[in-house]
């Protein structure tokens, strides 16, 4: 096959690969009831006047699926870390016991249940349509490739194919995910 054509199809899977690691990084962010460190990723704390990533001063653990410990590796920095938490409203109460900061993660209600679900849906259109831009790039970049009529029906197809493949993936990654959120 024609080095350009093989080019075009590279780059266009590169894309779509790119489109399903987002979509997987969204999705671990829509919060499915249980207790995960990655609830916590984006608090940045003030550690001596600079604002650091929680992870970088403290542990973050799950003892259990309701519960998220966090214990950092400097006492005096319990305050600034709890102060932290409640800054980045994300809905939770921290609570301070001198040695850790324990925070109890309520349980989902269906109704949030039921949004959360939506919230992944339309992520995954979302990738859903970066796939197909990729897929439209690709053809498009075909048409421009002074080969046979023939080769750029292959092409094509062979694009199609990859359009397809990636998106099975990424309806597969949307029922793992909705029936995570709808759980109880």
């Amino acid at each position: 096959m024609n080095e350009e054509i093989e080019f075009i199809i590279d780059s266009a899977k590169e894309q779509m690969q790119n489109a399903i690691e987002h979509l997987i990084k969204e999705l671990r962010n829509i919060r499915a009831g249980k207790a995960t460190p990655a609830m916590l990723a984006g608090i940045q704390v003030d550690y001596y006047g600079s604002s650091t990533p929680l992870s970088q001063i403290a542990n973050v653990n799950t003892p259990d699926a309701r519960t998220i410990t966090v214990q950092p590796w400097e006492k005096n920095m319990l305050h600034e870390i709890e102060k932290a938490i409640m800054v980045a409203n994300i809905g939770f109460n921290p609570m301070n016991n001198g040695e850790n900061i324990i925070i109890n993660v309520p349980p989902l209600t269906e109704e949030r249940r039921i949004e959360l679900a939506k919230q992944s849906k339309s992520e995954s259109e979302h990738a859903k349509v970066g796939i197909r831009n990729a897929r439209k790039d690709a053809n498009n970049d075909i048409k421009k490739v002074d080969i046979s009529d023939d080769m750029k029906k292959n092409a094509e197809a062979e694009i199609q194919t990859l359009t397809d493949t990636f998106v099975k993936e990424i309806e597969q990654l949307l029922v793992v995910k909705e029936k995570e959120i709808m759980t109880v």
